[in-house]
């Protein structure tokens, strides 16, 4: 069974950091692309970031690049997202999420396997 766990979420104030993490488990997912989506109270779930399976390609929403840096350790199973100059705007619950092929994709129909969230709150 296929098993996405999200850690790392909390409260931190405005340009704070925080490193979110990502651990897979029931198969192995080096040849895959993964993401992390996050969705805000009364809003939809949006893309932020996504890495390809080899970790070579990397891809951000506007909103926050220069800010967040994905990351992947193939060899744990692992999928990290580094979150610095954090704003209250990236207040929400994060998700990530293994494609169904091995690129890095934006469009959330691209992925198949989902965790079950992490909250981020940051606070002005």
């Amino acid at each position: 069974q296929v098993q996405l766990v999200e850690s790392g979420g909390g409260l931190v104030q405005a340009g704070g950091s925080l490193r979110l993490s990502c651990a897979a488990s029931g198969r192995t997912f080096s040849n895959y692309g993964m993401g992390w989506f996050r969705q805000a109270p009364g809003k939809e779930r949006e893309f932020v970031a996504a890495i390809k399976w080899s970790g070579k390609r990397t891809d951000y929403a506007d909103s926050v690049k220069g800010r967040f840096t994905i990351s992947r350790d193939n060899t744990k199973n692992t999928l990290y997202l580094q979150m610095n100059s954090l704003k209250p705007d990236d207040t929400a619950v994060y998700y990530c999420a293994v494609a169904r092929g091995g690129g890095s994709s934006f469009n959330y129909l691209d992925y198949e396997y989902w965790g079950q969230g992490t909250q981020v709150t940051v606070s002005s």
